[in-house]
């Protein structure tokens, strides 16, 4: 063990579960949250803790940073990772679906960190990688309300980093293509490598950007998406 310690949100399956693995895989103690006992069972086999909870809850974010303050009095990385919001056509997105997605997805993360921020000052640093998508960076019909506000966690991604980074906090996001956690084989085509990714591969990504592998990286927003996008 490295002594250094993993928070992981919505860690109950496919990406989180597979970043939490990895980051147990080199040594850090985990503290799992998501709405279902999945992470209570992933908890137990990888020796960590759980909360359940979502993130959209500002209850549940508390209790899971005092979750790994009381059992381990520090928090060295943060995965803010949540599941797409309620889809549909632009314009035919509810106003309730749409501030669904902003508590979902940005205020989640401006949420988390006015939690952990002080742990992090108070030990010398940390890591915070916030799970978008590919299509904040390229954005896609197919979930508007997703790709709208991560790539507003992608602007706070970067102020943030500017402002915390003489506190040696990074901050940085992942931007996933489509993965097999996902019922979206029929996607590969749309990649450059013609097939999609795999949870693990999304993982080791994340867990690069979460240790000091990536040490002179902060307010960045990495794309693993296959090629999918276009731009360079």
């Amino acid at each position: 063990m490295t002594g250094k310690v993993a928070l992981i949100t919505g860690a109950g399956r496919g990406i989180g579960a597979a970043v939490a693995r990895e980051m147990a895989s080199r040594g850090h103690a985990v503290v799992l949250m998501s709405p279902s006992e999945n992470c209570e069972r992933l908890a137990a086999e990888l020796g960590g803790v759980a909360h359940r909870g979502v993130a959209q809850e500002p209850a549940d974010l508390k209790a899971v940073v005092d979750l790994a303050m009381a059992t381990h009095g520090r928090i060295d990385a943060v995965l803010n990772h949540t599941g797409h919001p309620p889809k549909g056509d632009l314009l035919e997105i509810s106003d309730e679906n749409w501030d669904l997605a902003n508590d979902m997805i940005v205020k989640s993360v401006i949420r988390m960190a006015r939690l952990v921020t002080p742990v992090m000052e108070a030990q010398g640093g940390g890591s915070i990688v916030n799970v978008t998508t590919y299509a904040a960076f390229e954005p896609s019909p197919w979930f508007p309300a997703s790709c709208v506000y991560r790539a507003g966690v992608s602007t706070f991604t970067k102020l943030y980093a500017d402002r915390y980074g003489p506190k040696n906090i990074r901050m940085n996001c992942l931007m996933p293509g489509f993965t097999d956690s996902l019922d979206v084989g029929k996607f590969a085509e749309l990649t450059a490598l013609k097939r999609i990714a795999r949870v693990e591969e999304q993982a080791k990504a994340a867990a690069f950007l979460l240790t000091d592998e990536s040490s002179y990286v902060t307010g960045q927003s990495l794309r693993v998406d296959g090629g999918i996008t276009r731009h360079v």
